[in-house]
């Protein structure tokens, strides 16, 4: 199949969307229709965008802790107790966007403008290391200096870090949309996923927020995802800035992304990121959101989301605080970012947290990477470094399939088991190291037999002093 530079989001139909979206409205919450959508959700097939929109509208107390429970049964049905962590890496906050909720648009004179040195990186990916992270997010801009090959020879420098027991063994990445050539490109330096945000599928508001500069041309955003797939690059992944449209309207448009891309690849996203605007600063529309999520209405957004698409990776970010990232994993978060800094050169800073002029948003969780992994643990989640599948070819329509034929847990189990049991050695404290012992306990006797005997024979690798071993 072939693949132009010129296409148009012909899939997305937002009058229809918004119909959608006022026919429900007149009937939200009918405790009818609900059951039979969360009957539906359970035969983890999927749900299409009417039934989405039905989940929307609920309201009622108990229908809403019915809904979550379904969502947690879901996710546990497909990934355990597993979360997976990584951490955001930004290399450069030079933008030629106007994006007005992002302090690092272009007009923002007061931000501090970086773009790392491949010397800075590998300092950047030391500390992180350090840390004991093994994923992160590369993330830039959208123009830094010498263009994709400055991104293209960031992951090398990243790659290359060999640090005490530990490197990065698998970078993801968020930056521009590019051209089909670009996208082969990037899909040779084996990064993992590659991520892209629409922002808002709302056309209208869209135009509103990206007044000038290469973002502003909504189908050349839309069909990127398009671009890197014909590409080769099969893991993608997708996401919304909730608050700047009605987010029910943005749900059902998010579904019919994926849609398309089930119906034109043969597989859709491979995560889904559920990011809310945060307070950015020189950014008044990002400290007043045209359409604000209540905490409600962002749980109900992620329960609804992993019944939906029921294996895709859910992802929830440092945007939210410690609190309400608790709650969601409960309902369907797969994978969480930890420890995290939204501006270049963060990590090496120990002052970054004061520096928030130069960072692209504001966290909500300022904890370190361990403190979240000793209190996910304790709270009975299994937090794991796992980047196997990406080695190993297990992306795309490989995947799914072993995915929906119930067969990834079998790969997951062990390996989570694996890269938990390294972080503890050589990362974590006594007191994480104790709570950490125990969830691997109990993670194994919860094991079936074959993953278990797996899973001994990787621990006892590990424990003589080897590292990286997965199946």
């Amino acid at each position: 199949m072939k693949t132009t530079e010129s296409e148009t989001a012909s899939w997305l139909d937002g009058a229809a969307l918004h119909e959608i979206v006022r026919k429900y409205d007149a009937r939200a919450g009918d405790p009818v229709q609900v059951a039979e959508v969360l009957d539906k959700a359970m035969e983890m097939k999927g749900l299409g965008k009417e039934d989405v929109t039905v989940l929307c509208g609920v309201s009622d107390p108990e229908l809403i802790a019915r809904m979550y429970e379904t969502a947690r049964r879901i996710k546990d049905e497909i990934y355990g107790h597993r979360l997976v962590f990584f951490a955001p890496l930004y290399i450069s906050n030079f933008c030629g966007n106007e994006c007005t909720y992002c302090a690092f648009r272009k007009s923002n004179k007061d931000l501090i403008r970086h773009a790392l040195t491949q010397d800075q990186i590998r300092k950047e990916t030391e500390i992180l290391i350090d840390q004991g992270h093994k994923r992160v997010l590369l993330v830039a801009g959208e123009s830094y200096p010498g263009g994709l090959q400055y991104v293209l020879d960031s992951i090398g420098t990243v790659y290359s870090v060999k640090h005490n027991n530990g490197e990065i063994r698998r970078i993801n990445v968020n930056i521009a949309p590019l051209t089909h050539k670009e996208f082969c490109d990037l899909k040779a330096a084996e990064i993992g996923t590659y991520q892209l945000f629409q922002e808002t599928y709302d056309r209208e508001v869209y135009a509103k927020v990206h007044p000038s500069g290469t973002k502003k041309d909504f189908d050349w955003r839309a069909t990127a995802i398009d671009r890197a797939m014909m590409a080769g690059i099969d893991d993608v992944g997708l996401g919304v800035l909730f608050g700047l449209a009605d987010w029910r309207y943005e749900m059902l448009a998010l579904m019919s992304h994926i849609e398309h891309l089930e119906d034109r690849f043969g597989v859709g996203c491979h995560t889904v990121s559920v990011p809310r605007i945060e307070p950015a600063h020189g950014s008044d529309l990002a400290s007043s959101p045209p359409r604000p999520v209540s905490d409600e209405d962002f749980k109900k957004i992620t329960a609804i989301l992993r019944m939906a698409v029921p294996y895709t990776g859910l992802i929830m970010s440092t945007r939210e605080t410690a609190k309400m990232r608790k709650e969601t994993y409960n309902l369907g978060v797969s994978q969480i970012s930890a420890g995290s800094r939204t501006n270049p050169g963060g990590y090496a800073d120990a002052d970054a947290e004061g520096h928030v002029d130069e960072s692209q948003f504001q966290l909500g969780d300022h904890r370190t990477l361990e403190e979240v992994v000793k209190d996910a643990a304790e709270m009975g989640y299994m937090p794991s470094f796992c980047t196997a599948c990406y080695r190993l070819g297990r992306t795309g329509d490989d995947f799914m399939d072993l995915a929906k034929a119930g067969d990834i847990k079998h790969k997951c189990g062990p390996n989570s088991v694996g890269t938990f049991l390294e972080y503890l050695i050589d990362y974590a404290g006594p007191e994480t190291v104790t709570v950490g012992e125990a969830i691997l306990e109990k993670e194994m006797s919860e094991m079936e037999e074959r993953d278990r005997d797996v899973s001994r024979k990787i621990i006892k690798a590990i424990r003589k002093g080897k590292r990286d071993v997965f199946c």
